[in-house]
């Protein structure tokens, strides 16, 4: 009784020392993951260029300093004043308060769409890299499909079926996202697969789906984070490209591609609410280039950019 109760014992130690050296490479990872991604001096500016535009979204009712919507026609085409920072519209509404709600409409089409292309997409490119054969072949077919048409072009085509809404316009540009995703899960799975640990693992008895969930997702799932991010910056020009069309959100919402659409036949007259804008989206855009290229490099196990 001794000895079995001394081998528990033992046992139960192992599996401790093994728990807590698993969690201590996971911070050791982590930490060296975020010494990598803050060392990128572009990275870290994108960084806070993005935290700025989220956080002016996130509380925006509390610091836009006017009503997006309301109208005031006795102080349109205003060029910018104290109450009025970056001017006024054709509407007399203030550009400030209505780029600082459209960030909201933007963040959320890119979260969204991106969100909707990696869950399907990821799903379809992990069942096709795990299971292989006629099943892979089927998917694969109908993502090639998909990738053969310009991303812009079918999301134009998918919004004009579905109808114009902003609901329908992420819904669009997710789908555009689907076969991109799905490639790029597979790849990675079919590279997983041939690793050793997950021979072991069907030797020991382990399920598909423990396969997948242990050993398939964490070891893949890398290259996805970093095109989620590029990808969301995409997106975010594509919705402001169908916007400006007339095919994405609609007015009175404020949202940037609407907003120079809406102001450009008076340009000349005030260049502000376009010029505004534009930087606006330039700035969303680079700033989330910026990040996923930190990350990118961050997550590389070929570069080593960590010094001390």
């Amino acid at each position: 009784m001794r000895l079995g109760s001394n081998k528990n014992k033992a046992e139960k130690n192992n599996k401790t020392e093994s728990d807590k050296q698993k969690g201590v490479s996971r911070e050791s990872r982590l930490a060296l993951l975020k010494k990598r991604f803050f060392y990128n001096k572009k990275a870290v500016l994108g960084l806070v260029i993005l935290i700025i535009i989220a956080g002016s979204a996130i509380f925006a009712p509390f610091i836009a300093p006017h009503d997006p919507i309301e109208q005031d026609m006795m102080q349109r085409l205003q060029e910018p004043s104290w109450d009025h920072p970056l001017g006024t519209d054709l509407y007399g509404r203030d550009v400030l308060s209505r780029l600082i709600y459209g960030a909201r409409i933007s963040l959320n089409i890119g979260f969204i769409s991106v969100g909707i292309g990696v869950l399907i997409g990821c799903s379809l490119g992990l069942i096709a890299g795990f299971y292989g054969g006629k099943l892979d072949n089927f998917i694969m077919r109908i993502m090639d499909v998909l990738l053969s048409l310009p991303s812009l072009l079918l999301a134009l085509a998918i919004v004009s079926a579905l109808g114009v809404s902003i609901w329908n316009l992420m819904v669009a540009l997710g789908i555009s996202f689907i076969p991109h995703f799905a490639r790029l899960i597979r790849g990675s799975v079919l590279s997983v697969m041939e690793q050793e640990y997950i021979e072991s693992a069907r030797a020991i008895g382990s399920s598909d789906l423990r396969i997948i969930v242990r050993h398939i997702i964490p070891n893949s799932i890398n290259p996805v984070i970093v095109q989620a991010t590029l990808y969301m910056a995409s997106s975010i020009l594509v919705a402001a490209g169908l916007s400006f069309l007339g095919l994405g959100v609609q007015p009175p919402t404020p949202e940037w591609g609407h907003m120079i659409a809406q102001a450009r036949e008076f340009i000349r007259l005030n260049h502000y609410p376009v010029t505004f804008s534009g930087i606006a989206i330039v700035l969303t855009v680079l700033s989330i280039n910026l990040v996923g290229d930190g990350l990118r490099d961050a997550l590389d196990p070929k570069t080593d950019k960590a010094h001390d």
